[in-house]
Parts: C-alpha cells; sequence; structure tokens
C-alpha cells in the first residue's frame, strides 16, 4: 500500500497506486437529490451503506460483519466504548482503512448501490465524495483562512477560476458556521484561530469539494462546550443537505445531533460488531438488548 496524502477528508495517492483503468464517478441513487434550496450546492442526499463488513489489521480482527444502512440526509450516530472498531468502520467508509499496510477487510460498503471498493475505482475520488473530518482540528497553521478552504480543491483535482474560488470559501464558511465571524481577516492564517474555530475550518474544507457525505471523528471531543456547541450547531445546518456519519462517546451529543444510531461492542476475545441499532430515540428510550441500555445508562463503558 502506498502512502497517502491526507489533509480534512481529502487525500491523493501516488502515481502507483493509481488504477490502469479509470471507471466514471459512482451515479447517483434513487434517493440523490440536490440541496434543499435546488442548487445541489452541498452535494447529493446520497445512500450508504455497508453489507457483512470485517475488518482486519494483520491477523488482528477488529470488525466482524458489521451490516448497517445510513440514511440519506440524515445524521447517524456510532457509539460505543473505546477499541470497539468505530473509527475504524468510519475509515473504511472512505477508503482511508486501506492506508495502514496490514489493513484488510471483507464485505461491501456501498454508496449510492455502488462498491466503493469494487476494481478501478480511485481511492481519491471516493475520498472526495466521502469527506473526514478529524477528532483534532488539522488545518494547514501557516497557510490562510482562504487557502485553507480551497487546498482542498487542489488535493481532490478539481480546478476552479478564482470567481468559483471566491462562491466556495463564503458557501463552505458559510456551511460551517464560521463566516461571519472571518470574513474580514480571510487572509489571516488558519492558525490563528480557536480550537473550535479551526474545527468549523476543517469542515468548511472538506465541504468545498462538495461531497456527499461527510464522516466525523469525534469532532468535538477536544472542544470547549462554546465550541461543542457551535459544531452541533452546524451539524444540524448541514442535515438534510448531505449525509453524516459521526463517532462520539457522548451520549447526550448522540442524542441531540442524530436521528439514528448503532451501538458497537467488542470483547478481550470478540472483534467490534452492533449490537444493536436504529432510530435514536428508541435506542436511549426503549433499547432491545440490555447491553444498550446499561452503555446509554452510563453503567459501563
Amino acid at each position: 500500500m502506498t502512502e497517502i496524502e491526507e489533509h480534512g477528508g481529502v487525500a491523493t495517492a501516488s502515481a502507483a497506486d493509481a488504477p490502469t483503468e479509470q471507471l466514471p464517478p459512482v451515479p447517483p441513487g434513487p434517493g440523490s437529490a440536490a440541496g434543499p434550496d435546488g442548487d445541489g450546492a452541498v452535494g447529493r442526499l446520497s445512500s450508504l451503506e455497508t453489507r457483512d463488513l470485517s475488518a482486519w489489521f494483520g491477523d488482528h480482527k477488529v470488525l466482524e460483519r458489521v451490516s448497517l444502512t445510513m440514511a440519506p440526509g440524515e445524521v447517524t450516530a456510532l457509539i460505543g466504548p473505546s477499541g470497539c472498531g468505530k473509527s475504524t468502520y468510519l475509515r473504511i467508509l472512505n477508503r482511508m482503512h486501506e492506508m495502514v499496510k496490514s489493513a484488510q477487510l471483507a464485505g461491501q460498503v456501498l454508496l449510492d448501490g455502488a462498491d466503493i471498493y469494487s476494481p478501478g475505482r480511485r481511492p481519491a475520488d471516493i475520498r472526495a465524495r466521502v469527506g473526514m473530518v478529524f477528532q483534532r482540528p488539522n488545518p494547514f497553521p501557516a497557510m490562510s483562512i482562504y487557502d485553507n478552504v480551497v487546498s482542498g480543491l487542489k488535493l481532490a483535482g478539481i480546478r476552479a477560476n478564482k470567481a468559483r474560488r471566491d462562491e466556495l470559501v463564503e458557501t463552505s464558511l458559510t456551511q460551517a458556521g464560521l463566516w461571519i465571524e472571518v470574513r474580514n481577516r480571510l487572509r489571516a492564517p488558519g492558525g490563528a484561530l480557536s480550537g473550535g474555530q479551526q474545527q468549523r475550518l476543517c469542515i468548511a474544507r472538506s465541504l468545498a469539494v462538495e461531497p456527499d457525505v461527510l464522516l466525523m471523528d469525534e469532532p468535538c471531543s477536544a472542544l470547549d462546550p462554546t465550541s461543542t456547541r457551535r459544531v452541533e450547531e452546524t451539524i444540524a445546518d448541514l442535515r438534510g443537505r448531505l449525509t453524516i456519519v459521526i463517532v462520539t462517546h457522548n451520549m447526550q451529543q448522540a442524542a441531540r445531533v442524530s436521528q439514528s444510531c448503532a451501538f458497537f461492542l467488542a470483547t478481550h476475545d470478540t472483534p467490534g460488531r452492533i449490537v444493536e441499532a436504529g432510530p435514536t430515540r428508541q435506542l436511549f428510550e426503549d433499547p432491545q438488548d440490555e447491553r444498550t441500555s446499561d452503555y446509554v445508562n452510563g453503567r459501563f463503558g
């Protein structure tokens, strides 16, 4: 496996990683549509599904036959104790799992019904459609706020003229809830922003490539309560405009931001698997498995 450059959910592979045949983009599924205003500014409403997904690092199996549907335009929260495979599962959804040399997987990941691991699919193309926001903000610290946002375009191989870049910067920062705070200092370094602002800048960078799905790996774990609230407000604003999958250890946050929830669990001798999945309200108020009830009520984990 070749090394891949990774920034804000957009990644590029070396030439050695490119397939000999380039297939057309994954077609939109029947539920795909433009954003709420019909302008497609954030991308299509895409469905995401895994079927019997298992994963390994070398001989160590970390996920066992995970099947889950993440509905278009909704927020799906992945919850469970540390070490149960949630972050690994998230990275599989945009082909970042394969960046680890010993990584292997079996099963299917379907984006609008097409397997993203099919032969000939370019990982960089998938990562442009399925963006990632990481646990800790990772803007380019010396690069301006403006250049941080448009850097995703270059990494994804997207060309845009000055007018289009200006439009994407304003649109993406607005969608990330940051435009009003930074519009008069777009040329200031991204590293000069507060932690919460940097995280929203990373969200804006991911949105600039107009993804269909946004993955978020504990995006608020390093933030103060005020910054957490603003990121959650951003997630709420994006709901219905793209499909979001978030890993969180904060049960209150999962209950606030998500419409669907999946509870992962692993033991010392069994890999991670889904114990229960369904509407968030059901999992929190009327779980069908005692282990789910124990976890969401803080009795373990």
